[in-house]
């Protein structure tokens, strides 16, 4: 009995021993000291400031309008007997375009011109007996009331060739008006009616739509709150202002143009001003009635310092950003291989200017070549440590 015991405190004591050999085994076998707890350094990406032009552009929705929109109407009544044009086929002013059945204008051309040489007929002999009646009036071989009464004559006469001449050249247009001829040049658009067609001078529809769109016009508006900016540019510039034709989503440019004049009094209920600029869209990327967004540059700024978009806090005291300085010993990011750089960044307080999608003018607070985060601000403070995970590049601006 007295052996149970003994076996007991040998088996406590050596599980002791075991467990202290456990605890101390990293001071007696040579243990790594422990490392420091990961995430301590935080990553983030950075971006270097850049000095570059920045042009100033004002946005807003406009509607592309052709530079001449023609309807194109018969004057006469009729039946279209031919058409002389292809739908969407350049045209040029002057060029026919239609015939109308002109058979009964020349007939009304035909007769005109018979009244007219009958009563030229009846003129020369009224002159003629005038003339006689003038000579013997002299000598009292005809009253003088004769005489006056075959003056009147030659005058009546003189007003009905008046106006048989008038109704011949009335007649002679309504043949030509039966070849209708483009008005204007441009391109001819979807024909309204068909050979065989009753066409009439009061019809709405027309034949065609003649547009010109080579060039064409941008009408936009601005809010008035920039008009004092527009003026200026507008009046002051040697150049003139340019414009830039963007789609709907503002991912595509279409077209660069001028501006060509605004309008002289701001829309009370909208609070807008309309501007007209001109393209001369020789690619036709540009379409009559199309919405577009007029993109118009007031202004550069020359050697502005910027920065990404994504750089820039806003806090109680104003704008701020992280600029990251790097350790000596950490070398350049892009010569390093596995382990990443660090350093150390410090919140600086900026004054901004003018703002894009894609990056930001700093006017204070930053100069040229420092280097600020762009990527992991949630978890930064002044001062801390980072770990710099990659480089972005600051965008240019666009080249006008």
């Amino acid at each position: 009995m007295p052996i149970v015991p003994r076996r007991g405190l040998w088996i406590a004591g050596g599980l002791c021993i075991a467990i202290s050999l456990y605890f101390l085994s990293g001071s007696f076998f040579g243990a790594k000291t422990p490392m420091k707890p990961q995430g301590s350094a935080a990553p983030v990406r950075t971006a270097k400031s850049l000095v570059q032009d920045v042009p100033r552009f004002l946005t807003g929705l406009g509607t592309v309008l052709p530079s001449s929109d023609v309807l194109v109407r018969s004057r006469v009544s009729g039946q279209l007997i031919a058409l002389h044009f292809q739908e969407g086929q350049r045209v040029q002013a002057g060029t026919l375009l239609a015939e109308i059945d002109p058979r009964q204008y020349e007939a009304q051309l035909a007769e005109a011109k018979g009244r007219l040489a009958a009563d030229q007929a009846q003129l020369a002999n009224a002159r003629r007996d005038l003339s006689r009646y003038a000579s013997l009036v002299k000598s009292d071989y005809v009253e003088r009331q004769k005489y006056d009464t075959q003056k009147a004559l030659v005058s009546q006469y003189e007003g009905a060739v008046r106006a048989d001449q008038a109704a011949c050249e009335t007649a002679r247009l309504q043949v030509e008006y039966s070849r209708i001829t483009a008005p204007a040049g441009g391109v001819a658009g979807l024909r309204k009616v068909d050979v065989g067609n009753q066409i009439s001078a009061s019809d709405s529809e027309g034949i065609v739509r003649i547009t010109e769109v080579s060039p064409c016009d941008v009408l936009f508006t601005l809010p008035e709150t920039v008009i004092s900016d527009v003026v200026s540019a507008f009046q002051g510039g040697k150049k003139q202002l340019l414009v830039q034709a963007w789609d709907r989503e503002q991912k595509h440019l279409l077209a660069r143009g001028t501006l060509l004049s605004l309008d002289n009094q701001i829309d009370r209920e909208t609070g807008t001003v309309r501007l007209k600029a001109r393209f001369e869209n020789a690619d036709k990327s540009l379409y009559a009635n199309q919405f577009v967004n007029a993109r118009l540059c007031v202004a550069v700024e020359q050697n502005a310092l910027t920065i990404p978009l994504s750089a820039v806090q806003i806090g109680s005291k104003g704008h701020y950003v992280y600029v990251v300085t790097r350790d000596m010993a950490g070398g350049d990011s892009s010569s390093r291989t596995g382990a990443f750089a660090s350093g150390r960044c410090s919140l600086r307080f900026v004054e901004t200017g003018l703002e894009t999608p894609r990056f930001v003018v700093v006017k204070k607070g930053l100069s040229a070549g420092e280097e600020v985060v762009v990527d992991g601000l949630d978890r930064l403070r002044d001062g801390a440590e980072v770990r710099l995970a990659g480089e972005v590049q600051t965008d240019r601006a666009e080249q006008i």
